[in-house]
This record gives structure tokens, C-alpha cells and sequence, in this order.
């Protein structure tokens, strides 16, 4: 679950936070997506479907500010082991990903996750 300060204000239509992030060592990233359930991002939903990330996780919630929000959990099997990312398809899809969310006005900062909150 992303950190969510508001649920008034948005990143993008329908989007209330991005996180592209990656458990250590740092190959194989997902996208973690906080939305605005009545007013869905279709086309960033659409383009993650289109690029191969798939839903693997949702959860909705009501915000302390009274705004609902569902947490959307897209990843991507890659053809190294464990069906992590290739250094290549890493670079690959990581550029996928920042031009998909720059075409909605949003710039992603990759980042590997410490320990204690990837495996928490």
C-alpha cells in the first residue's frame, strides 16, 4: 500500500500516487499505482495490460480524509531466473514504463526497496 498524504489532489486524472519499485537486488521492478476507484485511469491501466504487467494484486480502503482509494499491484515476468528481468529487458521496460506514465504527465523515479519493506 502506498503512502497517501491527501486524496484531494492527484498526480494525473484518476491517479493519486505512482511507485516503481523493485525488491533487492534490484532487477525486476513492479508498479504500484494508488487510484481514484470512481474515475479509473483506463489508459495507464490499458498501456501497463498492452506493455505485459499484470493486475497481481488490489485492495480498496476509504482514506482518512474520507476518499476511497484502490491500491492497484501490476508485475511482469521476465526470462531470467525466477522469472526475474534480464539486465535488457530491465532497461526495456523500465523506458516503457516512464514514457507510459510521461504521456499522463507524470515522471516514475525508479528505486529499489530496503529490505525490511520489501519483505514485510
Amino acid at each position: 500500500m502506498l503512502f497517501l498524504k491527501s486524496t484531494s489532489v492527484t498526480r494525473s486524472p484518476g491517479i493519486y500516487e505512482v511507485d516503481v519499485a523493485a525488491k533487492p537486488p534490484g532487477k525486476t521492478f513492479g508498479v504500484f499505482l494508488a487510484t481514484d476507484p470512481d474515475h479509473p485511469p483506463q489508459a495507464v491501466l490499458a498501456g501497463l495490460a498492452q506493455l505485459g504487467f499484470k493486475n497481481t494484486h488490489q485492495q480498496s480502503y476509504v482514506h482518512k480524509d474520507k476518499g476511497k482509494v484502490l491500491d492497484l499491484h501490476f508485475q511482469k515476468d521476465g526470462s531470467d531466473l525466477f522469472n526475474g528481468w534480464k539486465a535488457e529487458e530491465c532497461s526495456a521496460n523500465l523506458a516503457a514504463i516512464e514514457a507510459l506514465f510521461s504521456g499522463v504527465g507524470i515522471a516514475v523515479t525508479p528505486r529499489v526497496m530496503s529490505l525490511a519493506e520489501a519483505y514485510a
